[in-house]
């Protein structure tokens, strides 16, 4: 890592979103690749109030913090509201995002240029690594629900606490 900021040195900031309910094995590819080119990842767990998630907030937090502790530069916090706000708040001038298809990139297109339009936040896109080209969260709860095997497709305190859950359902 870099000097610190006090020094003079402006560390290079990225932010990596999303709702990671839970995270997968693909977000932690993009996260780890992030924080080879990066000083500090921030990772910014959207809240979406009109969505009931399986994880609460924090425990998406707890989790993810977990997963990524050995990359050593990353921070996890959650955030509501305008990504962009996010970013201006703590000085952060790109966003990474994954892009598993194109038609990730039509809608990931779309936001980009509106967030650099509202902020001057540039959005970079990583093709995410074809092993995960086709994993969601969304995906991996639905197999997981009908009791298929998701455990090559998250980080193993990822894939305990999803059984947890779902066995209390």
């Amino acid at each position: 890592m870099t000097a610190p900021e006090s020094e003079g040195t402006k560390l290079r900031r990225a932010v990596c979103p999303g709702s990671f309910d839970p995270i997968t094995n693909g977000h932690l590819d993009i996260i780890g690749r992030a924080s080879k080119l990066y000083d500090v990842v921030h990772v910014a767990v959207m809240i979406n109030q009109s969505k009931k998630g399986l994880f609460t907030v924090d425990e998406r937090i707890d989790l993810i913090r977990q997963v990524t502790a050995d990359f050593g530069n990353v921070k996890v916090e959650s955030f509501h509201g305008l990504l962009v706000d996010f970013c201006k708040q703590r000085d952060i001038p790109a966003i990474v995002k994954g892009l598993r298809a194109v038609s990730d990139f039509d809608y990931e297109l779309q936001m980009a240029q509106m967030n650099i339009g509202l902020s001057g936040v540039e959005t970079l896109f990583v093709p995410t690594n074809p092993t995960y080209s086709f994993l969601s969260s969304s995906l991996v709860k639905e197999v997981a629900t009908w009791g298929g095997d998701v455990s090559h497709l998250l980080p193993p305190v990822v894939h305990e606490a999803l059984t947890e859950r779902l066995s209390q359902r």
